[in-house]
């Protein structure tokens, strides 16, 4: 399941990815690394606990995320978005996880091989300040260098904020799935939504 609501879709349309992508000296995206599991843990599991942005229902342990991690190299890359100005430079690290992202398989069969699915997750307390637009911009660039042809999103359907993100990006609505899962009780709708990733420069 991909992409909770990582944005506020009363954001602009005018991102300020520019300023924030190489340019920066807050907000950096750069590759995952194992020293970024727990927080990633962290961001993944407050949403399998407390919303529908995920369809898991059993939080991750420390080693699930690391054996996530282990698994996403070559093209099926996670990336972060780090804010170095969250740690003090006497500290030893390279600054917070605020947010990461990750390109999967779509499906199993070889045909579908030119098609990637997408998930962006941003902490809850950095929503709206176009953490998931950085991320699903470079996310994308990634996909497009790795020669993919399309990539999917699979959101809950009432997911405004990531739908809105997504359509941000050059994803368009092709379809929903009714009542694909369940959870906290209730019965899920799922929007797909699709990149053709030549169409990104025609608009």
């Amino acid at each position: 399941m991909a992409s909770p609501p990582v944005d506020d879709p009363r954001e602009p349309s005018v991102s300020p990815v520019d300023t924030l992508r190489g340019t920066s000296p807050r907000l950096v995206v750069r590759p995952a690394r194992q020293a970024d599991a727990d927080a990633i843990r962290t961001i993944y599991n407050h949403e399998v606990l407390s919303t529908t942005a995920t369809f898991d229902l059993v939080p991750r342990t420390l080693e699930d995320q690391q054996q996530w991690l282990a698994a996403r190299s070559g093209a099926f890359t996670a990336i972060v978005a780090v804010d170095l100005a969250a740690s003090p430079p006497s500290d030893g690290t390279d600054g917070e996880v605020v947010g990461f992202a990750a390109l999967s398989p779509y499906r199993e069969r070889a045909a579908y091989r030119t098609s990637v699915e997408d998930s962006v997750y941003v902490r809850r307390d950095r929503g709206g300040q176009g953490i998931g637009t950085l991320l699903l911009q470079e996310l994308l660039d990634i996909a497009e260098g790795s020669g993919f042809h399309s990539v999917f999103a699979r959101i809950e359907a009432t997911g405004e904020a990531s739908r809105a993100l997504h359509a941000r990006c050059g994803f368009r609505l092709v379809g929903i799935e009714r009542e694909t899962g369940r959870k906290f009780n209730r019965w899920l709708d799922v929007a797909l939504m699709q990149c053709l990733l030549h169409e990104r420069h025609q608009r």
